[in-house]
């Protein structure tokens, strides 16, 4: 059985888990608390971060890079464009969102009020606070700024760039730290991610501590 260590609220793990369950891949989850660095765990993956994938005898670590393995191994449906440009827009897209996205606001929104409490921090620190709840409004903007023209992120079709974007704002969504209403287009196109087979896991997440939002898990938000 493939084996994917994950923690629940990790957008990172979430975009493999989208990946899997859109590839319909059979994979046993077993929660990591990556932030305690146990020497098992650090044995799968030296870098000490969720996700890691047990697949065909080995660890696989990074989240591009399981996504990108799966895509190559296990290529329907597929998740990338067959052509170049296609491919780099994706690409560049989930570098976006996995780096850009994730450092000025899932990191300060999620770091701080979620993560922080976990691993024992203290209090969030609410200028951080403020700036991811200032920061993910632009990331919105783009995201409407790129739906005007596209039916999904990076093209006509649905790839992993949509997934990438969307295990960040389900994070955050957990939470309730989403303004939905003042970006519908952006709304709309998570609703269409959110109903797909693939997603019904991260749906019924339920993290000690943390009640979700009370829409968290409606699909007519």
């Amino acid at each position: 059985m493939n084996r994917l260590y994950h923690y629940p609220l990790s957008p990172f793990s979430r975009k493999v888990r989208l990946a899997l369950g859109e590839k319909r891949i059979e994979v046993e989850l077993v929660e990591e608390r990556y932030w305690e660095q146990g020497i098992e765990f650090l044995r799968r993956n030296p870098a000490g971060q969720v996700p890691v994938l047990r697949m065909n005898g080995r660890h696989l670590a990074d989240s591009q890079a399981i996504c990108e393995y799966l895509e190559e191994t296990a290529p329907t449906p597929p998740l990338l464009p067959r052509d170049a440009e296609g491919r780099y827009e994706v690409r560049r897209l989930c570098a976006w969102f996995d780096g850009k996205f994730h450092r000025e606001v899932t990191a300060k929104l999620m770091g701080e009020r979620v993560f922080k409490k976990l691993r024992g921090g203290g209090v969030p620190d609410s200028a951080a606070v403020k700036s991811g709840s200032r920061d993910i409004k632009y990331h919105l903007g783009y995201m409407t700024h790129l739906l005007e023209t596209r039916r999904w992120l990076a093209g006509n079709d649905m790839t992993l760039a949509d997934f990438a974007a969307a295990a960040q704002l389900s994070c955050l969504d957990y939470v309730s730290d989403v303004p939905w209403d003042k970006y519908e287009s952006v709304k709309d196109w998570y609703a269409k991610i959110k109903s797909r087979p693939a997603f019904r896991s991260l749906l019924a997440d339920n993290v000690p501590g943390f009640r979700p939002a009370s829409h968290y898990a409606d699909l007519d938000f």
